[in-house]
């Protein structure tokens, strides 16, 4: 919390910067928090920051309706379905205050197919191949061995469905956010996301992002 306002991020992975509730929805999180074997446990090189806490926007984040001053999303919506997606956008919408901001980064699909497209008019035989690899849909090689198996169920970092500018700024609308622009790195008009936000998030790799800023009209 910042000067008694709430601000939430979540899908937040390893950030969890001071001033706000973090949280992830990673079944390794889950599993670090078990008493005593999570303690012992490790996938990744380093443990969750002990300020990111579990959590599902999906089912809907622990917070009262109309209470949060502000909600991040980086890189998260499009790991998530498209049904999924609106749901997340509602709940958002709901713990928002009246005049509440949201902001969010997702791939920027358009981008990638007018690349690929570039391409493809180049007759480069990696067109497509560069295509599902910068966009991180299908499965170019699946595990034959059980725990691998069972890592791939568990894991959550797939792209289930993409986005461009139009379709999400839509998404927002039919979510009843209003006030829906682009925005770019440092350019949010709450202060408090200078504490979140991430420069490289906004240009992922080389790739271009959908960026938008929107609020929860008063």
């Amino acid at each position: 919390m910042a000067n008694n306002r709430t601000f939430v991020q979540f899908g937040c992975g390893m950030s969890s910067p001071q001033g706000w509730v973090n949280y992830d929805a990673s079944p390794t999180l889950k599993f670090e928090r078990l008493p005593v074997i999570g303690r012992l446990y490790t996938k990744n090189a380093s443990r969750f920051p002990e300020k990111v806490f579990p959590g599902d926007i999906i089912k809907g984040l622990p917070h009262p309706p109309g209470s949060v001053e502000g909600v991040y999303a980086s890189h998260v919506l499009e790991h998530l379905s498209e049904r999924d997606c609106r749901k997340a956008l509602d709940n958002v919408f709901t713990i928002l205050k009246p005049g509440g901001t949201f902001r969010l980064i997702v791939p920027d699909l358009e981008w990638r197919a007018r690349r690929y497209l570039d391409a493809v008019a180049k007759s480069s035989d990696r067109a497509s191949h560069d295509f599902m690899r910068s966009s991180h849909l299908g499965v170019e090689q699946r595990s034959r061995a059980l725990l691998g198996r069972m890592k791939e169920a568990l894991s959550n970092s797939s792209h289930l469905w993409m986005w461009d500018k139009i379709s999400m700024r839509r998404a927002l609308e039919e979510a009843h956010f209003d006030n829906i622009r682009s925005c770019s790195f440092g350019d949010a008009t709450d202060p408090e996301f200078k504490l979140v936000e991430d420069r490289d998030r906004f240009v992922d790799s080389g790739n271009m992002e959908v960026a938008l800023e929107c609020r929860k009209p008063i």
